[in-house]
């Protein structure tokens, strides 16, 4: 790497340092308070770019998939072409407010939340999962086939 190339390195790491919660491996999401399982193949959207493309481009979420914005207070559903379920979630990971099978080209918004969860549609119904709960999230096990 060059010189100029090694400063820019140095500059961007410092203006957008690297999130210490940006996992390289599917995570997993467990709702302490009712015991159930809200994902187990979560992936992690903490970087600038990866907050911006969010679920765009994709059709679906499968059962057990989803995504964790952070920091994140207010997501927008344009050009998406499925349903979602979200979940916002302040620092410790309790439940600000959960909304439903939020459909393409809604607007929707915490202003006390710290992240907020993507979900497929029904998974807040089929968990039970509430404002208040607990929710914990972790590196998912590993897949062994």
């Amino acid at each position: 790497m060059t010189p100029l190339g090694r400063i820019a390195r140095v500059v961007r790491d410092f203006l957008v340092p690297p999130s210490p919660m940006s996992p390289k491996r599917p995570l997993r999401v467990l709702n302490v308070t009712r015991g159930t399982m809200l994902a187990t193949r979560l992936e992690a959207a903490h970087t600038g770019a990866t907050r911006r493309k969010g679920l765009l481009g994709r059709d679906s979420l499968l059962p057990g998939e989803g995504l964790w914005i952070a920091p994140c207070e207010s997501v927008h559903t344009f050009f998406m072409q499925f349903p979602i379920d979200l979940v916002y979630l302040d620092r410790e990971h309790r439940i600000k407010k959960a909304r439903s099978a939020v459909g393409p080209w809604r607007l929707s918004a915490c202003l006390s939340a710290d992240s907020i969860l993507e979900l497929p549609a029904g998974t807040i119904r089929e968990t039970q999962t509430e404002r208040g709960d607990r929710l914990e999230i972790a590196e998912a096990e590993e897949q062994r086939g």
